[in-house]
């Protein structure tokens, strides 16, 4: 077989989501046990879609009388069809086979560590999303997706089993090439580990001498290791625990860090809420790691899953947020939604300088050198950073003590436009999330609808256009006036809907507000103004609102039913999650519209911002807009 030829191609190998969710390994059971989700499990195993009952009898450990009872068993509720072959009496296989053949073709380049979709359903890319990465669309719902070293290493699975019935549950088929490349990775992350010695101090661990021998000991230097304890433990210098992970990471070898992290001083905190089940599965994470990301969508309930993490720890609590807007909406919340008294929470940034029990700080003044002693002077049991992917910054780099209290990091993408996401696990902790799908399909979270628009230039816009260069070029394709139009017809198309319009560009925003009599939000607009309009907003006073980047993160304004991008930061795949995110919510029928200039660089910026969507299991068009 050369590099370009598939190993094998076909329909995924599942059903419905709630019949192809991971079950337990099966034996002998009862009839009633038998389920299309072990039909489907064996399948996996057998590498193909059509089974005999001499194959299920095998695969189980059971009779093949016992077999054949429960295949009729399941063609008789009509979820299973038989067909009578030449080469055996009966072969069974799944009655929605046929549509899912139509719908779905996968196709798996094991060299390339490849993998072509064509029409994947929501669970299949939901599925993908867990082991690999997608690498571009074609706009007409195909998909490639390439498995990465650190996607294995990241995947969202405590045993290694697990993640190989996800990839056969996905692909439809085994493919053993790239399942030996994941088997390895997934040990290569299981390499080194940091752990607390009973004396006090912190010992890097290895699997093996050979492994610490040619790797920890030609990677790390006398500023991050003491001496060696023995072939396989060094003595690590207090506060160089970041600086270890880094290196090691970049040398391909993520590091688990196992240590017994400070709990400070003592805080009780009740939730006055119930968790739901998948936000109590997030916390028992984290209380079993010490550390973690949580990631999942806008809506999905990340900050009362923090303050679950909070009344684990029971210990007095640092909140790091990228705005000013963020701290009064942790602090309103922190009041509402658990026991603390409002003299325990402080504020601070640049209006206030509070140090209580429970201190919100924005990234920007905790990052400054004269603020240091916002990190220094209390022991923190619990650092939370919210929208965590600011974290790859100075102001971590900073805190290196830090790394000695429990971290928890909250996202709803953690991807960075630098190429220094990883830095975020390896920082901060290991993902831990739930599939988008889980809850798109349970109602916690509704999932939008995502469309591009190519709008048309107008004729003077464009002769402006072909005479410019560079960035002035992607700044007149971001404002040209025809989107004004196409916004006034969008907006009218949702009658009575709450939409918000985001731009990046002032002048731009302040033409849309007059065209449209609608207030424009920027951060010219004074605190007091800005907060009272998007209170407004909250409150259904208001159902139209234009909005500058301020608003892509850090500010509460649930129940948009449709946002329209106007232009956007270069194809920002982080800022397509945040803005797609005013839509998520349980309320559903949510529409986000991301206008590109027709014949630009914006048509490809627009799908990179999105692309990242449909790594989640969210579904995106296109349409060409032409209104002569």
């Amino acid at each position: 077989m050369t590099d370009d030829e598939p190993a094998a191609g076909g329909g995924s190998g599942g059903g419905r989501p709630d019949e192809r969710h991971d079950g337990e390994e099966r034996g002998e059971s009862d009839v009633g046990e038998f389920t299309l989700s072990t039909f489907h499990e064996v399948s996996g195993r057998e590498g193909r879609p059509v089974l005999t009952a001499s194959a299920v009898a095998n695969a189980l450990g059971i009779d093949q009388s016992e077999a054949s009872d429960r295949l009729a068993s399941l063609a008789e509720r009509g979820e299973l069809e038989r067909l009578s072959v030449s080469t055996d009496p009966v072969v069974w296989y799944p009655s929605e086979l046929e549509d899912l053949t139509a719908r779905e073709r996968v196709v798996v380049f094991p060299k390339r560590r490849e993998i072509v979709v064509d029409r994947p359903d929501q669970f299949t890319r939901a599925q993908l999303s867990s082991f690999a990465h997608l690498a571009d669309t074609n706009g007409e719902r195909g998909y490639r997706y390439v498995v990465r070293a650190e996607d294995v290493w990241r995947a969202p699975h405590e045993e290694i089993e697990a993640l190989r019935r996800t990839m056969r549950q996905a692909l439809g088929q085994r493919s053993a090439e790239l399942e030996a490349f994941v088997e390895s990775q997934w040990d290569r992350a299981r390499q080194f580990t940091l752990r607390s010695h009973p004396e006090g101090y912190t010992v890097l661990e290895a699997a093996s001498p050979e492994i610490m021998g040619n790797v920890a000991r030609q990677k790390l230097d006398e500023e991050q290791i003491h001496a060696p304890i023995s072939e396989t433990e060094d003595w690590v210098r207090e506060g160089e625990e970041a600086a270890i992970k880094r290196l090691l990471y970049e040398a391909g070898y993520p590091v688990r860090d196992e240590r017994d992290l400070a709990g400070g001083d003592p805080l009780e905190i009740e939730l006055s809420v119930s968790l739901r089940d998948y936000q109590r599965d997030w916390v028992d994470r984290f209380a079993e790691a010490g550390e973690g990301v949580l990631v999942g969508p806008p809506g999905s309930g990340k900050t009362v899953a923090a303050m679950g993490a909070m009344a684990h720890v029971g210990g007095e609590t640092l909140i790091l947020v990228p705005s000013r807007e963020l701290v009064r909406q942790w602090a309103d919340s922190l009041v509402e939604l658990t026991s603390l008294e409002p003299d325990q929470i402080g504020q601070y940034h640049g209006g206030r300088k509070e140090v209580r029990p429970v201190t919100i700080a924005t990234y920007q003044i905790a990052g400054m050198d004269r603020d240091r002693s916002l990190f220094d002077d209390r022991e923190w049991g619990l650092v939370v950073f919210d929208e965590v992917h600011h974290v790859p910054s100075d102001v971590y780099r900073r805190s290196a003590r830090l790394q000695s209290r429990h971290r928890l990091g909250l996202t709803a993408s953690a991807i960075r436009e630098d190429d220094r996401g990883s830095e975020i696990f390896t920082l901060v902790g290991p993902p831990i999330g739930t599939d988008w799908e889980a809850l798109f399909s349970a109602g916690f979270v509704a999932e939008p609808e995502l469309e591009i628009r190519y709008v048309p230039w107008e004729e003077e816009a464009e002769n402006a256009y072909a005479a410019a260069e560079g960035r002035e070029r992607y700044r007149l394709a971001g404002e040209n006036p025809g989107k004004i139009d196409e916004i006034r017809y969008l907006l009218a198309s949702h009658p009575g809907a709450k939409a918000l319009v985001f731009v990046d560009y002032l002048d731009q925003g302040e033409a849309i507000s007059a065209a449209l009599d609608v207030p424009f939000v920027s951060g010219e607009t004074p605190h007091a103004e800005r907060r009272r309009l998007f209170d407004a907003f909250r409150r259904g006073e208001r159902d139209r609102l234009v909005v500058s980047r301020i608003a892509d993160e850090g500010i509460d304004l649930p129940t948009a039913d449709v946002v329209v991008v106007a232009s956007g930061l270069g194809g920002s795949r982080r800022q397509g999650t945040q803005r797609a995110g005013r839509t998520m919510r349980p309320a559903g029928g949510a529409t986000v519209y991301v206008l590109a200039t027709r014949g630009t660089r914006e048509e490809e910026f627009a799908r990179r911002q999105l692309q990242h969507l449909g790594r989640k299991g969210i579904s995106v068009t296109e349409r060409t807009i032409d209104r002569d």
